[in-house]
């Protein structure tokens, strides 16, 4: 048993690894397309927020993740494993093909497919997945509103200054803005993975009840941290400038609506997508100029991607569970 549950949280940090790859995006898009910083020195800049996340917040979040939506009689080691391959296949494939879909979202989608594959859909607890999928819609939305409504003040604030010394002053304020970003990303993300990895401890009786002990709380920031370092470009020419043109005063914009959501939600215990979040700050940050100079087939793309995360990835995650069961007869 010991065997399998050390398997099981290497799984898991290899995904919070590629939640850190894969939202690295995330992350430095904004600072990278306005050329304030290279995508190594960013890159840098980001994993070091994502890190020191762990010392900040209480861990709502993951709590949420862990209990609140499938209920404990369905949780076993082989349903978060499951979960864990069918979020990774997702993130994955989707990294591959440049879309900026949500990692979150893939991993809640693989744990309740599983779960599913398992006991059927009376095993998931409806009013965490309510919320959840609510806030597939409302956390772009919250993004939007705080990115079209930063700009519109910001602009208006500066609007007597010469170009030049805008984008000289938010070149720097933008180093800001992209940390306070990596902070709430750490702050948000690692927490999913903390609570899948006590949900195994829980079920393989290593933990009597529900905590979070902070040796899992540093493995999960480290692992995240590490992944964004490593995290790829495809990614970042699709968030930072496919969606919109973005200048230093935009980016800035953008990075504080994003991380303005993302710390917000995690305090109320609501696992968000940072993917959405700074995609919809990007988007009210270009309407300002005007809708055209929004890209909205990109946008449309993304949205898709978004929509499709949670049932394929529940399918990866059923799929992997159904497979465990034939071949190794659980």
């Amino acid at each position: 048993m010991l065997e399998i549950v050390i398997l099981i949280v290497f799984i898991a940090l290899v995904f919070d690894f590629l939640n850190g790859f894969h939202d690295a995006a995330n992350s430095i898009a904004t600072i990278v397309s306005t050329r304030v910083l290279s995508p190594s020195v960013a890159v840098a800049w980001a994993a070091f927020f994502n890190f020191i996340a762990a010392f900040a917040f209480d861990l709502h979040v993951a709590k949420t993740i862990g209990k609140g939506l499938v209920h404990i009689e369905a949780v076993d080691i082989y349903v978060i494993a499951s979960g864990l391959v069918g979020a990774i296949i997702w993130n994955l494939l989707t990294w591959y093909l440049g879309l900026p879909v949500s990692s979150s979202h893939a991993l809640i989608g693989g744990y309740g497919g599983a779960a599913v594959f398992k006991l059927g859909f009376g095993s998931l607890i409806l009013s965490g997945w309510i919320k959840i999928i609510l806030f597939i819609f409302i956390a772009p939305m919250i993004g939007f509103l705080l990115g079209f409504i930063n700009m519109f003040i910001t602009t208006w604030i500066v609007r007597n200054k010469k170009p030049r010394k805008i984008d000289n002053v938010f070149r720097k304020l933008q180093l800001i803005s992209a940390a306070f970003y990596s902070f709430g990303h750490g702050t948000n993300d690692a927490q999913k993975t903390m609570g899948i990895i006590v949900g195994v401890l829980v079920s393989a009786n290593y933990l009597d009840h529900f905590y979070v002990p902070f040796y899992v709380v540093i493995m999960c920031h480290a692992a995240i941290a590490l992944g964004t370092l490593f995290g790829g470009w495809r990614i970042v020419k699709t968030m930072g400038m496919k969606i919109t043109e973005l200048r230093p005063i935009g980016g800035f914009c953008a990075e504080f609506a994003g991380a303005t959501t993302l710390i917000g939600t995690a305090l109320f215990g609501i696992p968000v997508s940072t993917t959405h979040t700074i995609t919809g700050a990007i988007v009210g940050v270009g309407s300002t100029k005007r809708l055209s100079a929004v890209r909205w087939g990109v946008a449309g793309r993304i949205v898709w991607a978004w929509i499709l995360t949670i049932p394929f990835s529940a399918l990866c995650g059923g799929i992997t569970y159904f497979l465990l069961k034939t071949f190794f007869k659980i």
